[in-house]
């Protein structure tokens, strides 16, 4: 379990975001996109990186379209916030992306953030 005291200040995400350049920071997450040779290629990425996600007790947010895989790895129980584990995750899941041949594309990663303000939120 993770608690609010383990989340990584945005200078140490920066920090480790040095040693992990197929990966980006988004919104509280660390995203990338794999690209794959083939479909089948991308299956094996995505049960290798499941396979991971049950050794680690750390599951990110996964999506797959033909040759690509989008993987978003935070630590909900941090608040949704960069953890040393999500780190570690990511880490892992690019030698997993190495396997299968996979290139990184993480800038075709797109996220939005909607927000509203009022004074008066009845």
């Amino acid at each position: 379990m993770t608690g609010k005291e383990d989340v990584l200040t945005r200078p140490q995400v920066d920090a480790a975001l040095a040693d992990l350049p197929d990966w980006r920071y988004r919104l509280g997450g660390l995203v990338t996109v794999y690209k794959t040779p083939t479909a089948a290629a991308a299956l094996q990425l995505i049960a290798a990186v499941g396979q991971m996600a049950e050794e680690q007790n750390h599951h990110p947010d996964l999506d797959w379209r033909y040759n690509r895989v989008f993987i978003r790895y935070t630590s909900h129980d941090a608040g949704t916030e960069v953890t040393q584990r999500d780190v570690a995750a990511a880490a892992a899941a690019s030698r997993a992306a190495a396997a299968v041949s996979a290139t990184a594309e993480p800038g075709r990663y797109r996220s939005a953030e909607i927000a509203g303000d009022t004074g008066n939120p009845d």
